[in-house]
């Protein structure tokens, strides 16, 4: 088995912590050279809540442990958002005040969404503040999920241009966006030239947006894989089928080693929150490329549950933007997940924040009005689609006069 080490991948020591089993890789055009696991922010406790500065105990020692047990791992990307409450502070007290940790020795990224130019530069500067740093390595747009947030934070005199204004300052290194829209939507942002990385959602178990990935790289763009435990399946509570069919690797790290099998992937976060996540991401390591057998022969077994289905392949990409409102994508996933992996857990997580999340996770629910109202002339001939829509609302839709 061959130890991944593409010559891209040589580090100088000042921006690595070396740890003998990270790996690492050039993030794109930003020409930072991140480790292939990402410290997200998003998950810790107590995150919510105003004001914003206003950090409790339980968090800073939550975040203390984990980025301590990060940066002794070879993790150097530490990721963040204003989206994610309380995080940049919490990171920013961590870091600078808690740990002092050299500021060469991690690559930090975070994000925002403003509509003008001096909104956008009043919210990065606040950023700066509540990170205590006087630059950000990596800037995101947060949430590039419509085609007018493309015309309008992309227009000349907009946010994006400010950004860039602000790397030319050395107040940013590099701009890119986050995305949980469709693909013509992220080819598209692509296309602008405006953008160095790219954070989006792609793993075994969703693989649509390989488009966007593989245009990324063809464009040298920088690709980060958005949740892949929480969002790619809620893999961090596998079923026994999940499992067994995984066998020896855990289901996220057989999703972690998949991802990373492609070449323009660099890297990936991992929702590590708890000390016990760490023996679980130690466990991708070593990293093979292309997949060992033993990792062919899961993949194997994974793709044969799909095809054991005669529905279960079918993720009806043609079937966005039906007349119903319907997410029809995601919520057949929904089922292949449970159908082909025995992951209703992550049906019943994930199904009932359709109408919550607007451009985040749009969709209506599937109920029987709606389906009703589907456009089936786009879907292979015989494909039972009403049915599967109205079963997969059956199995998972959840009151929302209950308690969810």
């Amino acid at each position: 088995m061959a130890t991944l080490s593409p010559p891209e991948v040589l580090v100088s020591d000042s921006i690595r912590n070396f740890h003998p089993q990270m790996a690492y890789r050039r993030f794109g055009k930003t020409e930072q050279q991140l480790s292939v696991i990402t410290l997200g922010g998003m998950r810790f406790r107590e995150l919510g809540g105003e004001p914003r500065a206003e950090l409790s105990t339980p968090l800073i020692d939550q975040c203390a442990e984990v980025t301590q047990l990060a940066l002794d791992r070879g993790i150097n990307h530490i990721e963040t958002a204003y989206g994610y409450g309380k995080s940049e502070h919490a990171y920013g007290m961590v870091l600078n005040e808690v740990m002092q940790v050299p500021r060469d020795r991690y690559v930090l990224m975070t994000k925002g969404k403003r509509g003008t130019a001096d909104d956008m530069r009043r919210l990065v500067d606040e950023q700066l503040r509540a990170l205590r740093t006087d630059r950000i390595d990596l800037y995101g747009v947060h949430g590039i999920n419509l085609p007018e947030h493309i015309s309008e934070l992309c227009a000349s005199g907009g946010a994006v241009e400010e950004l860039h204004k602000m790397v030319d300052e050395g107040i940013i290194g590099s701009v890119g966006f986050s995305t949980h829209g469709p693909l013509e939507v992220i080819i598209d942002a692509l296309a602008t030239g405006m953008f160095s990385f790219l954070n989006v959602h792609y793993y075994y178990f969703l693989q649509r947006n390989r488009g966007a990935v593989d245009y990324a790289g063809a464009k040298d763009i920088g690709v980060f894989i958005i949740s892949p435990n929480d969002k790619g399946g809620r893999l961090f509570e596998p079923s026994q089928r999940l499992q067994d069919l995984c066998t020896p690797l855990t289901p996220i790290q057989f999703n972690a080693k998949w991802c990373l099998n492609h070449p323009h992937i660099s890297t990936l976060s991992f929702g590590l929150t708890e000390r016990e996540h760490f023996v679980e991401m130690d466990g991708i390591f070593p990293l093979s490329l292309p997949l060992s057998a033993e990792e062919l022969a899961i993949k194997q077994r994974m793709d044969n549950a799909i095809l054991a289905d005669p529905l279960g392949a079918y993720e009806g990409f043609e079937l966005i933007n039906d007349p119903s409102g319907i997410n029809i994508p995601e919520v057949l996933r929904h089922r292949r997940m449970a159908t082909c992996y025995g992951q209703d857990a992550f049906g019943h997580y994930r199904y009932n924040m359709f109408q919550a999340k607007g451009d985040w996770f749009p969709g209506e629910f599937a109920t029987p009005e709606r389906v009703e109202q589907v456009d089936t002339s786009r879907a292979p001939q015989g494909f039972p689609l009403k049915d599967l829509l109205n079963d997969t609302h059956q199995r998972f839709y959840k009151s929302q006069s209950t308690d969810n």
